[in-house]
């Protein structure tokens, strides 16, 4: 696809896609794109590996920092989206202006209306981390509108990429609706290949006029849109000290029965920390969540049962059958039981 082809899709119309076009087809070391993946790269590695978003992906989900993340994207997108409406004819940004493919604030209101109902605005404040992400973003879009790219491609970018592995992730570990509430941010409905998609963002990105000093300034601007989300990151991680751990709605990831559970890191690492009845009561729940767990419990119990009944009739039999004679004048007794052991159902 040509950069002339590019320019005649209309902004927020439905996006043709060429079946035929190639991630790499035709991009130079100098490209917009190009730029931006090398020069974010240290970021992007240090963004994925904190704390918060290593726990995500290992399915170890706090449902109350799953929503502050969540509140804290609202804001942030709040403030993107209405910086690049402001710039939607801007030279430099228009070409990359897709609101109806790629906004993300509505589907973030349904998700908030999910997690904390409808009076959802009075539950909810910008957090100090993300508020320093939302005065960037405003700086940007009302002082260098030019850098706005940094920002958008950060953002939609990634949710086209990693967003929807935490989509899948979310959805299991947090037991969501299959319908898509709670996640509605990871869907985006009007773009068909998210692939097809994101090479054609670069191509429109590649196609603004801009020198190497401006396209510099975005590769920084990029890294700074990295470091504003790690700081909300870390935030999230600090408030999680102090909230109870209720991972998997209270439970340990759950174990897929297969292998020896013993071997796994996470089991193990919490066995060695000698977290004894906590970590057999999680072990077991984990277990019962399983449906051959459920049969072993159903057929313990039966046994169980069966036993109880069984030596409440050796009981009865044994109070039909006793007989208890005090020796007159003396303090000594005997008791004379009327053996019943062929009752007994061992």
């Amino acid at each position: 696809m040509s950069a002339e082809d590019l320019k005649d899709i209309p902004n927020g119309d439905s996006i043709p896609y060429d079946e035929n076009e190639e991630e790499d087809e035709g991009v130079s070391p100098t490209d917009l794109s190009e730029l931006l993946k090398e020069g974010t790269k240290e970021s992007h590695d240090k963004a994925e590996n904190t704390l918060f978003v290593k726990e995500f992906l290992k399915g170890r989900i706090r449902k109350e920092l799953f929503k502050l993340a969540a509140v804290a994207l609202y804001y942030t997108y709040s403030a993107l989206e209405e910086e690049m409406d402001r710039n939607k004819d801007h030279a430099l940004f228009a070409p990359l202006y897709f609101p109806l493919e790629l906004h993300r604030r509505d589907a973030l209101i349904r998700d908030l209306e999910f997690f904390f109902g409808k009076e959802w605005q009075d539950l909810i404040k910008c957090s100090e981390a993300t508020s320093k992400y939302v005065e960037r973003i405003h700086e940007v879009g009302r002082n260098e509108p030019e850098l706005l790219v940094a920002h958008a491609y950060t953002r939609y970018m990634g949710d086209l990429s990693g967003g929807q592995i935490l989509k899948k992730v979310a959805q299991r570990a947090m037991k969501l609706p299959s319908t898509g509430e709670g996640i509605h941010f990871y869907v985006f409905d009007n773009i068909n290949n998210h692939k097809e998609f994101k090479q054609l963002y670069r191509a429109r990105m590649n196609t603004l006029d801009l020198d190497q000093e401006l396209k510099d300034r975005i590769v920084k601007e990029a890294n700074l849109a990295f470091q504003f989300n790690m700081q909300v990151f870390e935030e999230l991680d600090k408030i999680g000290q102090s909230i109870k751990d209720e991972v998997l709605d209270g439970g340990l990831p759950v174990y897929e029965g297969k292998g020896d559970i013993r071997k796994c890191p996470y089991y193990a690492a919490k066995l060695a920390a000698g977290d004894g009845s906590s970590y057999a009561c999680h072990m077991a729940m984990a277990l019962l969540r399983r449906p051959s767990g459920q049969i072993i419990m159903a057929a313990c119990v039966a046994t169980i049962a069966g036993i109880c009944a069984c030596m409440d009739s050796v009981a009865r039999e044994l109070e039909i059958h006793s007989r208890i004679v005090f020796r007159s004048g003396t303090d000594a007794f005997r008791l004379s039981v009327k053996p019943v052991w062929n009752t007994l159902c061992l």
